[in-house]
């Protein structure tokens, strides 16, 4: 056990420290199923897992509230696995060190994962709890969120019994959440033509480091820089002059992350590699300039290297156009809910393999038609590079009900508990409420949650106090859930 097991709320935090210490990066959750399966087999809980690997966990109600309507509590087992790059860390078989930082609990050098390992732990400990009262109570904890919401996708109608649905995948406190953006994957592929280095040319390797990062939907607004955007950029403004090729090119490493990282290796000739020095200067400080508030830490390096081919002068080009055209950050902002984006997109991972080099990116959207105007965007531009664009993996978003009877339960229990009422938002981020409206169309939903800054980045950290007021909130809601009609 850590010291982050003795915070408050003990039972929450004891559960979040053990699954701090089990792997459970996305499509790696069975070792952390087979510990909590093991656990309810101990205690006695019922439990059964789906097809796609989610677990559904039922507890009868305690005493004198059995009438009550049925309340589902549900989580995403998974974390999403970055880290910086000088800590060694591997997400499959290390755990996770969590760290006391003054009024905050991070991680040492990795995501923390309290995206969603606190509301997972809530879930847990209410469902392992003697002294909490509710009515029937049911525990959904689903697999893969992170990385494609296949648990979500998967879940099928006669699984759960449950009238309501807290989901407890939020990151702000004081705010509950009645709606969310639906998202779609978007892969672009782009093949090149490759030519051997001449023997009077020399290879650098340039790399951009020191950004935050952070999660696409929630942090998308914040002006941060994008790493793949950056490498993009100097290519465009620099690669003709310099006459420049690229042999390689990589950054991110998840397309809901804003890419933090990425290097490239550049092909010139040997006479131009002291103007390659100055024109790197020279965008380095336009650059930092431009960041400076958002990006106080942005890194970019130059050094040797080797290289034995590189893409030709005008297949450098082409890549280097269409990755510095291609949208990124915010599209839209809604019209509907101020200060609340609507469309964004992330270009989140690019990677070379031989002669070709792929792109990954995940737009998000309260509105379909936001996201169908992006994805055109996407394939237009693809079809002028003469690339291929390919679209998967969409996911509805969770359109907001003003008549929602368990929002009405929250806001008026939240006022009650701390003497006004919380802000009721839609969230930019994709939760899998949405997707759980197609096997329980009924289901009244609501998503609350701690305060936790800089998900899907190292950065990510959740305040101590805000777990408290969280705890507190869902035990209220529990014990005020009304009768069954």
């Amino acid at each position: 056990m850590s010291n982050i097991a003795e915070l408050y709320p003990q039972p929450l935090w004891q559960w979040f420290d053990q699954i701090c210490a089990i792997p459970h990066p996305s499509k790696h959750e069975q070792q952390l199923i087979d510990h909590i399966t093991a656990w309810a087999d101990a205690n006695n809980i019922e439990y059964s897992q789906d097809k796609v690997g989610n677990l559904i966990f039922k507890k009868p109600a305690t005493p004198g509230y059995e009438n009550r309507k049925t309340v589902a509590l549900q989580a995403h087992l998974d974390m999403v696995p970055q880290k910086n790059s000088d800590k060694d860390h591997d997400f499959v078989t290390d755990p996770i060190e969590p760290i006391i930082d003054g009024e905050w609990v991070r991680a040492n050098g990795t995501t923390l994962g309290s995206d969603n390992g606190i509301g997972m732990s809530s879930a847990l400990a209410v469902l392992g709890s003697n002294d909490i009262p509710h009515g029937p109570l049911e525990v959904l904890l689903t697999v893969d969120e992170e990385a494609g919401m296949t648990g979500a996708f998967g879940l099928e109608p006669g699984y759960l019994d449950a009238e309501i649905l807290i989901n407890t995948d939020s990151e702000q406190e004081g705010e509950v959440y009645m709606g969310c953006a639906g998202g779609v994957d978007a892969s672009i592929e782009l093949e090149l033509e490759k030519q051997a280095v001449a023997s009077d040319s020399a290879a650098f390797r340039i790399a951009v480091s020191g950004l935050k990062g952070g999660h696409s939907g929630c942090d998308i607004h914040l002006g941060r820089g994008n790493a793949n955007k950056l490498l993009a950029r100097f290519l465009v403004e620099s690669a003709s002059a310099l006459e420049l090729t690229l042999a390689n090119i990589e950054g991110g490493s998840l397309r809901n992350a804003i890419p933090r990282e990425g290097e490239m290796t550049v092909v010139v000739p040997a006479a131009k590699a002291d103007a390659l020095n100055t024109a790197l200067e020279a965008f380095t400080a336009t650059v930092k300039n431009e960041l400076a508030t958002p990006e106080p830490s942005l890194k970019i390096v130059i050094e040797t290297a080797t290289a034995t081919d590189s893409f030709s002068a005008a297949s450098t080009a082409r890549l280097a156009q269409l990755m510095h055209a291609a949208p990124n950050g915010v599209m839209a902002m809604s019209q509907d809910i101020e200060g609340v984006v609507e469309t964004s997109l992330n270009m989140g991972v690019v990677r070379t393999e031989a002669n070709k080099v792929s792109i990954l990116c995940l737009i998000r959207s309260l509105d379909d038609s936001g996201r169908r105007n992006i994805e055109n965007m996407l394939s237009s531009l693809s079809a002028l590079a003469g690339a291929n664009c390919e679209f998967s993996g969409a996911y509805p978003g969770w359109k907001p009900d003003n008549s929602s009877p368990v929002m009405a339960i929250v806001r008026e229990v939240y006022d009650g508990l701390y003497g006004h009422k919380p802000n009721i938002m839609v969230i930019h981020a994709g939760l899998e409420c949405g997707l759980f409206k197609e096997p329980y169309p009924h289901m009244d939903m609501v998503s609350i949650g701690p305060t936790i800054r800089f998900p899907h980045s190292p950065d990510e950290k959740v305040k101590i106090d805000t777990v408290g007021l969280y705890w507190k909130l869902l035990l209220a809601v529990l014990e005020n859930i009304p009768a069954k009609a």
